[in-house]
């Protein structure tokens, strides 16, 4: 077996492990009162499936990006620490005397060197917000929060706190599926 192989198949076993567990500790509400688990479920499933959906999309979106390797190359991360603003840089200025400098040549370098907002920035952003693993996720999300509501079983209180839940079990298996 490859390497990588068995590395999926720990980080598999790893998410459903955890899925697991939450969804035992969630089925002991069942016995508190059904209204507490519905919302206790939905919010936490909704939250869960947005945070593995985002995960999804980012990661694929990054993963184009290096195949097309249409990233740029950063300083060294110890370097960004010490010198965030790149005052420290070694190339040589120019060291003509102010009267035969051309302020608007070098204005005009300074300003091509920012980076605009431009389609394919925006494209590239836009594959990863609708994505359909997202947009199913918000889907869920609301459809579930509706669906509650139109019953008479949402309860605020317990909703918002299973949110967080989600999000935080939702974040331990994206890592461990996609990271």
């Amino acid at each position: 077996m490859r390497p990588n192989t068995i590395k999926a198949k720990i980080n598999y076993m790893k998410f459903f492990k955890i899925l697991i567990i939450s969804q035992l500790f969630i089925f002991l509400t069942y016995f508190i009162s059904l209204n507490f688990y519905a919302n206790l479920q939905v919010a936490f499933l909704s939250s869960f499936f947005v945070m593995l959906g985002s995960f999804y999309s980012y990661k694929k979106m990054i993963s184009k990006q290096v195949e097309a390797k249409s990233y740029i190359e950063n300083r060294d991360e110890l370097d960004i620490i010490d010198d965030p603003h790149d005052l420290y840089d070694e190339t040589p200025l120019n060291e003509a005397p102010y009267e035969e400098l051309d302020l608007k040549q070098i204005v005009k370098e300074e300003k091509a060197k920012i980076k605009t907002f431009d389609f394919k920035s925006m494209k590239d952003g836009a594959s990863a917000g609708f994505s359909m693993f997202r947009i199913g996720a918000y889907l869920f999300l609301v459809l579930g929060f509706i669906s509650l509501k139109n019953n008479d079983i949402l309860e605020i209180s317990i909703y918002l706190p299973s949110l967080l839940l989600g999000i935080i079990v939702g974040y331990l298996s994206s890592k461990e599926l996609f990271v």
